[in-house]
């Protein structure tokens, strides 16, 4: 997943030969996964996407992650940080393992050309739209949208409306639906929350003349610049399963039950050592007696992460938390309903609530630039 597109001008057979009006040979560029054991596109150049005229190395990513001391319950006020730069460089680091790392943005300007060959890309769009452009196509996005961008996409992001604020997962491997969702030929199962219907792709090739053009190049952490004589994006067609795509959390079709069910229900995608949910505007519990709001929880294998998005989180009111706000639980930490919570939600038979939730199987450090935006009452809400 996703399934199989074919964009632009592509010839019959693959790995023959396809000639430009002038007769030159498109260049071919196959970009696959897993060794080419898995999902691949086959792409076609008007230019070698192999020459380079100039190389610079950048530095590194900022990697100063540590261990919580103490181990405590976290908030993260987004909200506060200032709305700056663009969506590659400007965002905020907050949270990060050797899994997955969870930054912030709030983007006012166009991107620099970026290829990122560390893992997928997953962003949840808070607010703003854009245009995700890429060798693949042009991808608008806006309001509620996860947009996936494989490992290895040259591409850039285009503010149409901003800022744009964001959720960016910056994911050690590749994110895709939960197995559990796919049939073995790997079609969206009915029982999906969603089908393909709901995914959104590039539909055209999106053609650049121009001359001499940087791409920022991300590899274990360290960046570099490539200069190439060329811009990257003059595909005149491709084909695969492969691709950047877009899916709109209103899109999310909630489960529901009797009783309340647990989070593995809104599970929306999943990474290498983590996995992304989507709570969303649903009808609640209708068992008589049902307790709507979440139980006391300990999730001993996991730390877990809450991005609210839009709505009211009645399970949390009067904690502090707000649109905008990113909470940590980690594991060891039981955590649940605000005091007084459980009896307020009796009878209720709906939520407007939107969140967007990380859970990693590892251990999540924090980022030293994440304090300066804490809400350090958090912790001791519980008590109140």
């Amino acid at each position: 997943m996703p399934h199989y597109r074919s964009v632009g001008e592509v010839p019959r057979k693959r790995h023959t030969q396809f000639r430009q009006p002038d007769g030159r040979l498109y260049a071919e560029e196959l970009m696959g996964e897993e060794g080419f054991s898995s999902d691949s596109a086959l792409l076609y150049h008007r230019e070698l996407p192999t020459r380079i005229c100039r190389v610079e190395a950048v530095g590194r990513d900022d990697d100063r992650l540590a261990p919580q001391e103490p181990l405590l319950p976290r908030h993260f006020r987004t909200q506060d940080l200032p709305a700056q730069g663009d969506l590659v460089t400007g965002k905020t680091l907050f949270l990060g393992n050797r899994s997955v790392r969870l930054s912030w943005v709030a983007a006012v300007e166009d991107s620099p050309l970026y290829r990122d060959s560390d893992g997928d890309l997953l962003v949840y769009v808070e607010s703003g739209s854009g245009v995700l452009e890429s060798v693949f196509g042009a991808l608008p996005f806006s309001y509620g949208d996860y947009v996936v961008v494989p490992t290895g996409t040259t591409h850039r992001w285009v503010v149409t409306d901003g800022p744009v604020r964001a959720l960016v997962v910056e994911a050690r491997g590749h994110v895709t639906p939960p197995p559990r969702y796919l049939s073995q030929r790997g079609q969206l199962l009915e029982s999906a929350p969603y089908c393909e219907r709901d995914f959104r792709a590039p539909s055209e090739p999106l053609l650049v003349d121009a001359g001499e053009t940087d791409v920022l190049v991300r590899r274990r952490g360290v960046l570099t610049r490539y200069t190439y004589p060329s811009h990257p994006f003059d595909v005149v067609g491709w084909d695969g399963c492969l691709y950047p795509h877009a899916f709109s959390i209103f899109d999310f079709e909630p489960l529901t039950g009797r009783v309340h069910q647990p989070p593995t229900v809104h599970q929306t995608f999943t990474g290498p050592g983590f996995v992304v949910c989507s709570f969303v505007p649903r009808l609640l519990d209708y068992h008589p007696d049902a307790i709507p709001v979440p139980y006391n929880h300990s999730n001993v294998d996991s730390d877990e992460v809450l991005f609210y998005v839009g709505g009211n989180m009645g399970s949390r009111a009067g904690s502090g938390i707000e649109l905008g706000s990113v909470s940590l639980h980690p594991a060891g930490f039981v955590h649940g309903p605000q005091p007084g919570a459980v009896e307020k939600s009796l009878g209720t038979q709906a939520t407007d609530e939107m969140a967007v939730m990380v859970d990693t199987f590892a251990p999540l450090d924090v980022a030293p630039g994440a304090y300066g935006y804490e809400a350090r009452d958090y912790p001791w809400s519980w008590a109140r």
